[in-house]
């Protein structure tokens, strides 16, 4: 599975962005998905995950009440809103998916996007 993350750009601290992650095949509706970020200089870190049939969502505390993910099964998509975005928001967001897995963990995700590029100024 050929995953495809866009939407990012720069955007003015307060500002909302949403991420697109699309498949190349529909098997990715039957898979978890996960976003993560990596800023210069640090670890790749997880942001938020939903489950295969949409039951679960989890977030990290950074995200949570500010980001939302959600799913379009027909065009094979996740999504991330994020509001009220600040400067730490800023680095390269990653999506990824499993068959399996919807941890907290990047070494959890077999398929992996090339990342999007957020920039929140301050």
């Amino acid at each position: 599975v050929q995953l495809q993350a866009s939407g990012g750009g720069l955007v003015q601290a307060g500002g909302s962005l949403t991420l697109s992650c699309a498949a190349s095949d529909r098997i990715f509706n039957t898979y978890a998905v996960g976003w993560f970020r990596q800023a210069p200089g640090k670890e790749r870190e997880f942001v938020a995950s939903i489950t295969w049939n949409d039951r679960t969502t989890n977030y990290a505390n950074s995200a949570e009440g500010r980001f939302t993910i959600s799913r379009d099964i027909p065009k094979s998509s996740v999504y991330l809103r994020m509001n009220s975005l600040k400067p730490d928001d800023t680095a390269l967001y990653y999506c990824a998916a499993d068959h399996w897995n919807s941890g907290t963990s990047p070494a959890e995700y077999q398929y992996w996007g090339q990342g999007t590029l957020v920039t929140v100024s301050s």
